[in-house]
């Protein structure tokens, strides 16, 4: 049995420029399933990162709703009624977010990257909280590079230490944006390795988009946006919870 955890009603999203206004999002639909591996694929400018930020509340939508399950006890939250502030407060409990560039701070080691969002979100405690970051760089097997600068390890690595810090705070729901954008194909699949232990191990939601029409089959689902708008799924996935390489 399937239980939605995200639902996007009639999503709209048009940004003003000095050439006219210009529509990201026309009229998106869309229901996610807890403990899919979602993937939106779509081409420079199609609106795929604008998605993202209508449903982590990172930007304001111009018509329609979106509603997240709370981890707590399931009730459907309506993101954008809330305030901004409060909103920053529930995304930083609730919500991972993985960028393309990382985002490292490049003055903090990699396990005070992580602990940083426990801070935030008034979770951190210096000793579960280190202790929560050093778990996190060996999920994604970089624990011996704890104490390192960012500036001293490879784009993938960096990458995976952007994936750990997403997960600082135990939330049910990552999202991606193009991930592995700027990563070669081996490091690409090492990050899509991770994601696939995070569904398949942890029963982690994960939504990624991306320009990779190649990268379709990798998701346990895959849907297209095109202008802004979502269109229907993409062929036959091979992802398979039951065939997931174990570590």
């Amino acid at each position: 049995m399937t239980t939605s955890i995200i639902e996007l009603r009639e999503v709209n999203k048009t940004y003003s420029t000095a050439a006219g206004d210009f529509v990201a999002l026309k009229n998106v639909n869309l229901t996610v399933n807890s403990g899919e591996f979602l993937g939106i694929v779509g081409k420079s400018g199609a609106g795929k990162s604008t998605l993202l930020n209508m449903i982590n509340g990172v930007d304001e939508l111009t018509s329609g709703e979106v509603f997240v399950a709370e981890r707590t006890d399931g009730k459907a939250l309506s993101v954008h009624d809330m305030s901004e502030d409060a909103r920053a407060l529930w995304r930083g409990k609730n919500m991972g977010v993985v960028y393309q560039s990382f985002q490292l701070l490049p003055m903090l080691t990699l396990v005070e990257n992580i602990m940083l969002p426990m801070d935030f979100s008034n979770n951190f405690h210096p000793r579960k909280s280190r202790d929560r970051a050093l778990e996190l760089l060996q999920l994604v097997e970089l624990e011996e590079h704890a104490n390192k600068l960012p500036a001293y390890i490879s784009g993938g690595q960096q990458q995976r230490v952007a994936i750990a810090r997403a997960l600082a705070n135990d939330p049910q729901i990552l999202v991606a944006d193009e991930p592995t954008g700027s990563l070669d194909s081996i490091t690409a699949d090492h990050i899509f390795d991770v994601f696939e232990h995070l569904v398949v191990d942890q029963g982690k939601t994960i939504i990624m988009v991306t320009h990779d029409m190649g990268l379709a089959s990798r998701f346990s689902r895959s849907l297209t946006l095109a202008d802004g708008e979502l269109l229907d799924s993409q062929g036959d996935s091979k992802f398979d919870k039951t065939t997931v390489r174990r570590r």
